[in-house]
């Protein structure tokens, strides 16, 4: 039996990565070409993930919440528009909405999958009503087919939030790709990571190709002309150079989180206390997280447990986005999003993880639970 004290949260472990000698090379050809911002390694990679995407245009950017603020700034949003987020999920939707002087109108989620409800989105909708931002939370997508049709009916624009589930498709078009604008965001512990910050925009629409380009590089399409406002927000090369061998070897790593998800469910489906993620039907899940519930009580105490054992876990998220201070009092309920930040605990899951450490992991959960 492995050592517990081997067990890493993050999949940023470099011992194990197979790729680490392509990665070296590429960042070797970097310094050698003295071509740090905006260079051909950039401009490869966003070819690359547009070919593996299936779509047109993919731009780099400095992070995944800087991708969001240019899918909005790109929208050319009024003062007041609303923009509907699932109230479960990271904070940087519902902060770039803010600092854009938007209105965000919360919307719950589902139980059993964590994903935005589509089925009360209609109950939000007002006139004022421009943007959804599904959160394709955990690894696996949302609804897009009823999305996209509600945005159709409504004349709203649909951005996909992507960070956690690049590589996983609704039935059978890639995440990011499926509405008007995919965000994603590179950022190390990701399934498709970096080693700083890094993150895209993703696009079919030639229109808002050339807007959101634009905006990412202080309004500018030529140099000196500032045609709009925009950012500073760019993918340097470094990064870009890191990405694209990882890119090759991501369907192979995704693969490899539903083998460890797998084991997981065989080996803990009979643990009465845990209730196992559930996978949208439609979706394909690819394991950012594995996110499991268990009551309060027994989350604090298993957490212990664990630790003392040395096996980190996680808690995604602790206070839904609509508790949150920075975005306002919670006026709306949400009561599956405030249930799940009582219940929900993610144990360890990346592409460099044994079977005899899932063994492990799910050998003391048992444990505690026999006790």
């Amino acid at each position: 039996m492995m050592h517990s004290s081997t067990i890493t949260w993050s999949g940023l472990d470099l011992e194990r990565e197979y790729f680490r000698e392509e990665v070296d090379i590429a960042i070797r050809h970097v310094l050698d070409a003295n071509e740090y911002i905006r260079g051909p390694k950039v401009a490869d990679f966003e070819k690359r993930l547009s070919h593996y995407l299936d779509t047109k245009h993919v731009i780099g950017c400095g992070n995944g919440t800087d991708a969001l603020q240019i899918a909005l700034m790109a929208l050319e949003l009024q003062l007041g528009d609303e923009v509907l987020i699932p109230a479960f999920g990271h904070g940087a939707a519902p902060e770039v909405v803010a600092h854009l002087g938007l209105t965000i109108k919360w919307v719950d989620v589902h139980e059993d999958t964590f994903l935005l409800n589509t089925n009360l989105i209609e109950e939000v909708l007002t006139n004022r009503s421009r943007v959804i931002i599904p959160i394709h939370l955990f690894g696996q997508v949302c609804d897009m087919g009823r999305l996209n049709e509600l945005a159709s009916d409504h004349n709203i624009r649909v951005v996909e939030d992507t960070a956690q589930a690049i590589g996983a498709l609704w039935k059978g078009q890639k995440a990011g790709a499926i509405g008007d604008v995919g965000t994603t965001s590179f950022f190390p512990t990701k399934n498709l990571g970096c080693y700083g910050d890094g993150g895209a925009v993703i696009t079919s629409d030639d229109q808002l190709n050339t807007a959101m380009r634009s905006i990412a590089n202080h309004g500018q399409q030529e140099k000196y002309r500032h045609e709009r406002i925009g950012l500073n927000s760019r993918l340097d090369s470094i990064q870009a150079a890191i990405l694209s061998p990882k890119l090759k070897a991501l369907d192979e790593l995704n693969i490899r989180r539903q083998h460890i998800a797998n084991q997981y469910r065989q080996e803990l489906s009979h643990v009465k206390q845990l209730r196992l993620p559930k996978v949208n039907p439609g979706s394909t899940h690819v394991y950012h997280q594995y996110t499991v519930k268990v009551t309060p009580d027994d989350r604090s105490g298993l957490r212990s447990w664990l630790q003392a054992q040395g096996v980190p876990s996680m808690i995604y998220y602790p206070i839904p986005s609509h508790r949150q201070l920075a975005f306002g009092s919670g006026e709306q309920c949400c009561p599956i999003a405030d249930l799940l930040c009582k219940e929900v605990m993610s144990l360890p899951i990346h592409p460099f993880l044994s079977e005899d450490e899932v063994g492990y992991i799910c050998l003391q959960i048992k444990r505690y639970f026999s006790s």
